[in-house]
């Protein structure tokens, strides 16, 4: 790969990684050469976290002109499928971005084998048959030294044969243990003889039955970078402990390969940034498990759920995800997020994207009586004001119409600026309406009292575009939609999954008070009001032909999106955000 060009930016706009990436290519490390990876585990669907991870990883090799590979951490065979595995692709992709190749760290298993049997050989490495416990109490703390288990010492050929015997099936899971013969002194907890090698006993959905011991993580990252060709290994904050354990296993493999040159010009490094953490949002792939399993939510891609399909289905646009991301930056020490500005950052995009629909939520019908019978008006709506060169569409007007039911108030006062009993307000692109002043004379009810149906009259020279129409009124432009010319439509409207601001420390300690675990612990903390779907709306018709994920803004309610459910006889459509915050 040829030496990038780093001038593409000024200083001022790269983050902290970034800078790093421009000093080390300005340098020649690596040969000049910048190539990242995103290393998700597919054990389940990606969530707005990794978002962050995506656009960085892939962000910078895109900016320096790099590459970045996906790379699947399939180390644990008996979580992971390649359901999984297509998601992942197709988050990526949506998001916008390009990898180089696809990888897995199953890829690369022979060659740990291979090396792990080296660090036997070696002796940097040696099998341990204690069990977990005996393990854990002999690690120490951080201020207290650990003890060395007694196989440390056992001799490397000993430890080989039982090396191999552990992928033979016929060892017993926990019975034995690979670990690395560091030093159990280290301040370094991970320098404590960490394990290398476990035996799962279960075969790998891309491997097959080859195996049954599998390489750890720590013993397979670094060293798949290493192989791969990564320059940079960008990661979270939780992984700077890793740093140093990371960096000596990729100096041991280079050992072990024999490979020529300086291991400080020709390794790759890794950096850690804050992780993305949002208020009233649980981000683990265990935990969102748990609640597709237990249907507390209609699946990965439920638009309450943080996976990047059910933030897409929601209705968000990969821009309006990218735009929240490059908002909150880049940082050394974590935060927890406040989900008003990813709203803000969504409002922002679709005030610029969605299409102008009319649509009424809670309909009330209003006839306006002195409109001819039978007569239809084409009105013109453009679909977007925000863009200059928008289109735009026909949306009929009847002597029938539907408007929002909080559009009427009987008796306003004042300070009411919708319609009511000698109001006067405009229909958008339509005409000046007025209610009578004598409230008998404008206003049906049902026997319970409820409003049934509104009665009001129009000027005919008021149509919005006519010469002389734009005549100046105290009332507020309310939308409608024709009722012979709109059809019924499926209305959800979502809110957040949980009602406490950090709920992941929340459902921890009810766990620990309550000493129940899993959806137990999860049910106290959930909104009983995340969703409410109202069956009784009407949309105009030309919105119930649209494509499934279309953006829209219903007019002066908020932001939608038409739903996979959707049909043209029975649409469908998700409330993204609302037109202002209101929490």
């Amino acid at each position: 790969m040829a030496t990038i060009e780093t001038q593409e930016a000024p200083a001022k706009s790269l983050n902290f990684i970034e800078k790093q990436i421009v000093e080390d290519l300005a340098e020649g490390k690596n040969g000049g050469r910048l190539q990242t990876r995103f290393p998700p585990e597919p054990n389940g669907y990606l969530h707005i976290g990794h978002a962050k991870a995506i656009a960085m990883d892939f962000g910078v090799a895109e900016k320096f002109g790099g590459v970045c590979n996906l790379r699947m951490d399939d180390t644990n065979p008996q979580k992971e499928d390649m359901e999984y595995v297509r998601a992942i692709e197709r988050d990526i992709q949506w998001l916008g971005y390009k990898w180089g190749k696809v990888c897995y760290a199953s890829d690369y298993f022979q060659d740990l084998w291979d090396f792990a049997e080296w660090c036997i050989q070696t002796g940097k490495a040696y099998i341990d048959e204690q069990t977990s416990e005996e393990i854990a109490a002999q690690k120490g703390t951080p201020t207290e030294p650990g003890q060395n288990s007694p196989y440390r010492d056992r001799p490397a050929e000993e430890s080989l044969a039982l090396f191999r015997e552990m992928n033979s099936g016929n060892v017993e899971p926990g019975k034995m243990i690979l670990r690395a013969k560091i030093d159990m002194a280290s301040p370094n907890m991970h320098f404590r003889d960490p394990i290398m090698y476990r035996v799962l006993n279960m075969p790998h959905w891309r491997t097959g039955n080859k195996w049954n011991a599998y390489p750890m993580y720590d013993f397979t990252h670094g060293q798949s970078d290493y192989l791969e060709g990564v320059t940079h290994s960008i990661c979270t904050l939780e992984f700077v402990p890793h740093r140093d354990l990371y960096d000596l296993f990729v100096t041991w493999i280079k050992e072990w390969r024999g490979d020529e040159g300086d291991i400080e010009d020709n390794r790759p490094r890794q950096f850690e940034f804050n992780k993305l953490n949002l208020n009233y949002t649980l981000m683990s792939k265990r935990n969102l498990l748990i609640l597709t399993q237990e249907q507390v939510v209609n699946g990965w891609d439920d638009p309450r759920m943080p996976t990047i399909c059910g933030i897409r289905r929601r209705g968000y646009s990969p821009q309006a995800i990218l735009k929240f991301i490059d908002k909150i930056g880049y940082t050394t020490f974590d935060a927890l997020n406040d989900i008003k500005l990813m709203e803000a950052a969504c409002r922002e995009d679709l005030n610029t994207r969605a299409l102008r629909v009319s649509a009424v939520v809670d309909p009330v019908r209003l006839v306006i009586d002195n409109y001819p019978e039978g007569q239809v008006e084409e009105m013109v709506a453009t679909n977007n004001p925000e863009d200059e060169n928008s289109e735009t569409h026909i949306i009929r007007f009847s002597r029938e119409l539907y408007i929002e039911r909080e559009d009427f108030m009987e008796d306003g006062g004042k300070k009411f600026m919708r319609l009511g009993p000698g109001k006067e307000v405009r229909l958008k692109n339509a005409y000046i309406i007025k209610c009578d002043e004598d409230a008998s004379k404008c206003i049906e009810k049902d026997a319970e009292g409820n409003i049934t149906c509104i009665h009001a009259t129009y000027d005919p020279d008021s149509r919005s575009g006519m010469p002389g129409a734009d005549r100046k009124i105290k009332g507020k432009t309310l939308h409608w939609v024709s009722c012979n010319h709109s059809i019924p439509c499926e209305v959800r409207d979502y809110n957040c999954l949980w009602t406490c601001e950090n709920p992941r420390d929340a459902i921890k300690q009810y766990e620990k008070e309550n000493g129940v675990r899993g959806i137990d612990a999860m049910r106290p903390f959930l909104n009983p009001e995340s969703l409410r779907v109202n069956k009784n709306a009407f949309i105009e018709e030309w919105a119930a032909t649209l494509p499934h994920y279309s953006y829209l803004q219903f007019q002066r309610i908020g932001y939608y999106n038409v739903d996979i459910d959707s049909t043209p006889k029975k649409p469908v459509f998700n409330k993204t955000v609302g037109l202002r915050d209101t929490k």
